[in-house]
């Protein structure tokens, strides 16, 4: 399982946490490589039956779905419990997959990598806290507000202005005119993952040009493991060796990360990235689904208006990007 090397990031990614850093439709093995597009392992087959669409949302399911099921495993290993677990398994799958060199790396190879794992660390941390307080639609649509606001600064285009006045406008109805309806604690750490999120992106982008295929993010979600776990211990203790407790962890590890790694990587190799990152853009919507079905958490329809809105923003910024020729790549991991 790897993935080709990361192009800059600066478009609207996915609003939920999976792994897939360096994919890219300008780099080798990306949608626009015909050899990839047509011969590569994994371009067709059980999953690949399903089509490039479907399997996007397959894994846009598995990511909101594995954050539902971690929401109900908060009450038995506490929000930094379950974030451990998580890395926890996601790091070792990785590991042993990717199997990544570890000599003849710089200092500053080391360097980026370990940012890039303390701001995958602190981005889901902060995101799991939020959903440990608000519904998970709201959560993850206050997330998507960091890469929504790095692809508004990073396009310098004036109708940019407008997707971010749509976003801020949804934000408003979102908190019932000013947050009252929503916890101002789960707000601010919804907010916050979305500041790591856009660090996030930066800093993948420069570990994929700095490590070949998937090897720096093997690497970088041991690091986010190591900080994490200390953290973990601390709060949840003997818990996280619960083997009901481990096995949730690592399902939740398996839902939101392994799996749609593997299912997105795939699309991406028959899917446009523009597409895909239209696509993604949904997931605040599959996210309050995924809350509804799975944690009885409903919706006000004005919590509805401001969830399509800010969708609506998403896809504005994309098709913006798009239109200057920079080919979105996603983010997978909150």
């Amino acid at each position: 399982m790897s993935t080709p090397d990361a192009a800059p990031m600066t478009s609207v990614p996915s609003p939920s946490p999976s792994p897939l850093p360096s994919a890219s439709a300008s780099a080798p093995g990306g949608p626009q490589d015909a050899q990839g597009a047509q011969g590569a392992p994994g371009g067709s087959g059980r999953f690949g039956s399903f089509g490039p669409v479907g399997l996007v949302l397959a894994g846009c399911v598995s990511v909101q779905f594995g954050g539902a099921l971690a929401v109900t495993l908060m009450p038995r290993a506490g929000a930094l419990g379950v974030v451990s677990l998580r890395l926890l398994v996601a790091a070792i799958v990785l590991l042993v997959v990717c199997r990544p060199r570890l000599r003849g790396h710089s200092r500053a190879d080391w360097g980026t990598v370990v940012a890039f794992g303390v701001a995958m660390a602190a981005m889901n941390g902060l995101f799991y806290q939020a959903v440990a307080r608000i519904p998970l639609g709201p959560a993850v649509t206050l997330e998507v507000l960091g890469p929504l606001a790095l692809s508004v600064v990073a396009s310098r285009r004036a109708v940019n202005a407008v997707w971010a006045g749509l976003a801020l406008v949804g934000v408003f109805l979102l908190g019932g005119g000013g947050f009252g309806g929503l916890d101002g604690a789960g707000a601010a750490f919804a907010v916050g993952a979305g500041a790591m999120w856009a660090a996030y992106i930066v800093f993948s982008a420069r570990t994929g040009r700095r490590f070949p295929q998937a090897d720096g993010l093997a690497l970088a979600m041991a690091v986010g493991a190591v900080l994490f776990l200390p953290l973990g211990i601390a709060e949840s203790g003997t818990k996280l060796a619960d083997p009901t407790t481990f096995g949730l962890g690592a399902a939740v590890a398996v839902l939101s990360s392994v799996l749609p790694y593997t299912l997105e990587l795939l699309a991406l190799r028959r899917l446009p990235a523009p597409t895909f990152a239209i696509l993604m853009s949904l997931e605040p919507a599959i996210a309050a689904l995924a809350g509804f079905l799975v944690l009885s958490q409903s919706l006000a329809p004005l919590e509805l208006v401001a969830i399509a809105l800010v969708i609506a923003a998403s896809m504005g910024a994309v098709r913006t990007q798009i239109g200057r020729g920079k080919p979105p790549a996603p983010r997978l991991d909150s």
